[in-house]
């Protein structure tokens, strides 16, 4: 049997073929389904079965007729199913690091451990090292950052980052200054992320810069006032603690997001919904449809959908247009 479109989300050939003659014939009953399938009727009935678990059929009536689900909705469901299980085997894997001591064992001497400091040089390194322990963490992301503003390229490279952990289940606490919120593309990527389940505090100054994962390692600059000089990655406990110290200082002293951004007027009063607000932020900052799409968990074609809807809500001639006119009213 060849591999079936719908094999990636764990759905057989055989199951796959089910679902499609439903979608062809919603409504219809199974008795004749293993003909269909040239197998025999418990095979069939264990597709159905199988289906039905993971919500992609489901009967009505009193003679049990079959109906599929939507395949937008079907497959958005497979994919938190098959996200859900890939973020289990994720944990087991980055748990999984006690193996070493076993295997070290085996050469009869155990290697000294990996010196406590390692100095970052260049953004580009600091950046990929960030993407790393961004990726393996597993409880929680504490950072501090006295930006004023993101860039749309910075925002573009951060948004998936920062909601993949979410989704993850990872905890993030995040500390900005208060100017950040002047700038609209920011604030609403902060109050986005803070729908998300991050929660995000306002100070009104900070010169401190420091990103800690998992209370295990933490980055700061070499010099605050310019990153691109490189950063020191601290793994020494004492170290970790005393930076993991001064950020509850500064998390204690700090507002949270959602009275400070009271304080500067709140939520525009747009009359956007909450995914059409996270659609005009996608479409400002994220170049291609298939991006924006992928990051808000919709299909391209609903995506798109949002945007023509905004487009008209605007009076916009163009996204661009769009983008003007949605920061000109604060929107965005």
């Amino acid at each position: 049997m060849g591999e079936n479109e719908m094999s990636i989300f764990g759905v057989s050939e055989a199951e796959e073929e089910v679902y499609r003659h439903f979608l062809r014939n919603p409504g219809t009953a199974t008795d004749d389904l293993h003909l269909l399938l040239r197998t025999d009727p418990r095979a069939a009935r264990t597709c159905v079965d199988r289906l039905q678990a993971l919500g992609l059929l489901h009967p009505e009536g009193p003679d049990l007729r079959v109906f599929p689900m939507d395949p937008e909705v079907a497959v958005a469901r497979l994919i938190d199913l098959r996200l859900h299980a890939l973020h289990q085997e994720l944990q087991r894997v980055t748990r999984s690091r006690h193996v070493i001591d076993g295997l070290r064992a085996e050469q009869g001497a155990r290697r000294p451990p990996p010196p406590g400091i390692e100095q970052l040089e260049g953004l580009d390194q600091i950046r990929d090292r960030i993407d790393d322990l961004a990726f393996f963490a597993r409880d929680e992301i504490l950072s501090v950052e006295p930006y004023t503003k993101l860039s749309a390229e910075n925002i573009a490279r951060s948004r998936p980052l920062d909601l993949r952990c979410l989704r993850r289940g990872v905890k993030i606490r995040n500390v900005v200054i208060r100017a950040a919120l002047h700038d609209p593309a920011t604030a609403a990527y902060l109050r986005e992320l803070a729908e998300n389940g991050a929660m995000i505090r306002v100070t009104e100054h900070s010169a401190e810069r420091l990103l800690v994962y998992d209370r295990k390692a933490a980055l700061v600059p070499l010099d605050p006032h310019d990153t691109s000089r490189g950063a020191l990655l601290a793994h020494r406990g004492g170290l970790v603690r005393n930076i993991i110290a001064l950020f509850e200082k500064i998390w204690d002293q700090a507002e949270d997001l959602s009275r400070a951004s009271g304080a500067d007027g709140g939520t525009p009063d747009d009359g956007l919904s909450e995914i059409e607000r996270r659609v005009l932020v996608s479409m400002c900052t994220v170049g291609k449809d298939e991006a924006g799409a992928r990051e808000l968990g919709v299909s391209v074609r609903t995506y798109r959908r949002y945007v023509a809807d905004l487009l008209q809500t605007l009076g916009a001639a163009s996204r661009a247009h769009a983008a003007l006119l949605a920061r000109e009213r604060g929107w965005i």
